[in-house]
Formats: structure tokens, sequence, C-alpha cells
């Protein structure tokens, strides 16, 4: 029987895998006082000699979820493009496990094959007003324009 192409529900099964993943190896610790957070990704990248290697192929299960759902080799393209930097950022003794905390290749490969799954099944992808980045924006702007008021 020849594969069929996947299903909606297919893909949203494949999105809920890939956001525990990328949750995992980037985001599930929390740095005490900060909204900052980092995963297992940059703390394997510590092992000397071989954490950036295991990370890396970590990373190619989004690689091979965007292969299954049959994603374009465009965003398969920039999919390995993200993992190659981060790999090789990541090689930078020291500062390269800062750069890989940073940079977060699998929630952003996540984040592509997202918006790839949303236009090839016809949906916008569902956006959030980042209302706590708004809100505090607005009240250091106001604290400036008030000190530069008081100061003139």
């Amino acid at each position: 029987m020849p594969n069929s192409p996947p299903s909606d529900s297919d893909h949203r099964r494949t999105l809920e895998r890939l956001d525990r993943f990328s949750y995992w190896t980037d985001s599930n610790i929390r740095v005490p006082l900060t909204n900052f957070r980092f995963g297992l990704s940059p703390l394997i990248g510590l092992i000397p000699g071989i954490g950036d290697f295991a990370g890396l192929l970590l990373s190619l299960y989004v690689l091979h979820e965007a292969r299954k759902i049959g994603a374009d080799r465009k965003v398969q393209r920039k999919i390995i493009q993200n993992m190659l930097i981060e790999f090789f950022g990541g090689l930078i003794p020291v500062l390269g496990d800062a750069f890989d905390a940073v940079y977060k290749a699998n929630t952003k490969n996540t984040a592509l094959l997202r918006n790839y799954i949303y236009k090839e099944i016809g949906e916008e992808p569902p956006w959030k007003f980042p209302w706590f980045t708004f809100i505090w924006v607005s009240l250091l702007i106001l604290i400036l324009l008030a000190a530069i008021y008081y100061f003139m």
C-alpha cells in the first residue's frame, strides 16, 4: 500500500511531539529571578569532545519529522542550516555553550515546520499579542520620558 499524505491530525501530532522535544532541549530550565530559559542541549554541549556532536544528533529528530511529513527542500535546508549554526557555534569553548543556550535551534526548527504545516493545511498559525513585552517597553519609555522631562 503506498504511503498516503499526512492528515491534519498527523500534522498536529507531529507539532505536539516537536513542541515537547524543543521544550526539553531548549527551554525546560528557568534561570531563577529571570525569564531566561535553557534546556538540556546546552548542558549536553558541556561534555568535552562529544557534547556538541550529541546535541547535533538529537537535533536530527526535527529533520526526521520534517521529512516524514513531506516538508519541502527549502524548509529542510533551513532546518539543517540552523542545526549547523548551533553545532559550530557550540564548538567555541565556553562562549559556545552560552551561544547554544541562546540560539535554540530546535525551537527555531519547530517554528519553521509549524509555519510550513499551517501553510499546507491552509490555516493561519495562532498568534498571541506579546502583552508583557508591550507593557514592559511602554513603561520603560514612560520612565525615560519622565526622566528627560524632570531633568530639563
